[in-house]
């Protein structure tokens, strides 16, 4: 398909900026009236439209040089940022600094940023002072989870006479990590009932009941049904009511594996629903003192926070790399597709994105829960699973 004529024209612009120069309206301007007074010179051998057509071609030959002189004494340095969540904001601060005897004036920096990533991409600085340095902080609004990598900076500028534009870019290399929303889920039956099934859970609130010592967490007022051996008698007499014993939990070292199946078809917002629903039952795992991982097609099994917020921010769908084999141990399957729900290891559970037609429930093996797009995702994952 043929371009069309203008954007052959911004084509060509675009590369006498980066290559030479691209004149602006008042360089086409003097340059016309340069060659005029020297026709006309030449025709009537008047001295002083010599003298007028000689200092119109020197200040033409100034701002042809010129510019390209002032950029290549700058320097763009780019400081580090920290990873931020959707929605928030991230500063970007660059530093250009002007590395000549002279001060450098009317210069037009243009970070070549994502469009992810929202907020002024341009500035200008009206004056550089020698071996000085300006810093540009720009606030950018993450509207959407990614890694972003670009690579440089545009300098442009027509200083000193405004005839003549240069362009060049400066490599100042920038990465942002924008992690996925994590849910603040209070409860997620999902993750509380696993392994129920096959008791992989140790029952250890019938021990806690029958220690004394040790697992007490904290205590509270009594409610009608407290059992009378949970109430501490030493602490009940000091304030006058009864005080019952709220004892801590022990899953045995439970693991929960969180796989997301990026090899699925899936709808933008569906697995873009699904990250978000990933990084908040491993967060809400790790807040009930499970072991919690993360696999996906391309990482495999990884732990820790940074690992999998890094990994959940950068994974896309539709994954066509070879991935390495699904644990054999139950995981939780977040998938777009209910074939190979069946599959899954024994004790394992599963959330489906469904669409139009999609069965309920898609198997009939394991447990689990259809996602509908309409109805917000917290309330979903908080409520009883099929």
């Amino acid at each position: 398909m043929s371009s069309s004529p203008g954007s052959l024209v911004k084509r060509l612009q675009t590369w006498l900026e980066v290559h030479w120069v691209l004149p602006d309206y008042s360089g086409w301007v003097m340059t016309g009236l340069a060659v005029f007074f020297f026709a006309a010179a030449t025709n009537t051998m008047a001295g002083w439209l010599y003298a007028i057509s000689g200092v119109m071609f020197a200040l033409l030959g100034m701002g042809l040089v010129q510019p390209g002189r002032s950029l290549r004494s700058l320097q763009v340095l780019r400081r580090p940022t920290e990873p931020v969540s959707v929605g928030d904001t991230v500063v970007m601060e660059v530093d250009v600094c002007n590395q000549s005897r002279r001060p450098q004036l009317l210069l037009q920096v243009t970070d070549c940023r994502p469009e992810a990533l929202e907020g002024d991409c341009q500035t200008v600085i009206e004056r550089l002072p020698a071996f000085g340095s300006h810093r540009w902080s720009q606030p950018l609004v993450a509207k959407r989870r990614g890694l972003y990598r670009w690579q440089g900076v545009e300098l442009r500028t027509a200083a000193p006479l405004g005839l003549f534009w240069r362009r060049r870019q400066e490599t100042a290399r920038a990465t942002v990590v924008v992690y996925p929303t994590v849910l603040p889920l209070s409860h997620c039956p999902l993750i509380d009932e696993l392994g129920q099934e096959d008791s992989r859970l140790t029952p250890s609130l019938v021990q806690s009941q029958l220690a004394t010592e040790g697992v007490t967490r904290t205590l509270r007022p009594y409610r009608w049904g407290d059992s009378t051996r949970m109430i501490h008698w030493r602490t009940s007499a000091r304030y006058g009511e009864l005080r019952i014993r709220e004892l801590e939990m022990f899953t045995g070292g439970q693991e929960v594996i969180l796989a997301l199946d990026t090899h699925a078809s899936w709808a933008e917002a569906a697995f873009e629903s699904a990250v978000v629903a990933a990084a908040s039952l491993y967060f809400y795992a790790q807040r009930r003192g499970l072991t919690a991982n993360l696999w996906t097609a391309e990482t495999g099994m990884i732990r820790g926070d940074r690992l999998v917020l890094e990994a959940l921010a950068a994974v896309m769908p539709n994954a066509t790399a070879k991935s390495p084999p699904l644990p054999t141990t139950p995981v939780i399957w977040l998938t777009a597709e209910p074939d190979g729900i069946s599959a899954l290891p024994a004790g394992s559970r599963w959330l489906l994105w469904s669409t139009e037609g999609t069965p309920t429930p898609p198997s009939a093996l394991h447990a689990g829960r259809l996602i509908l797009p309409k109805e917000p995702l917290q309330t979903q994952l908080q409520a009883v699973v099929n």
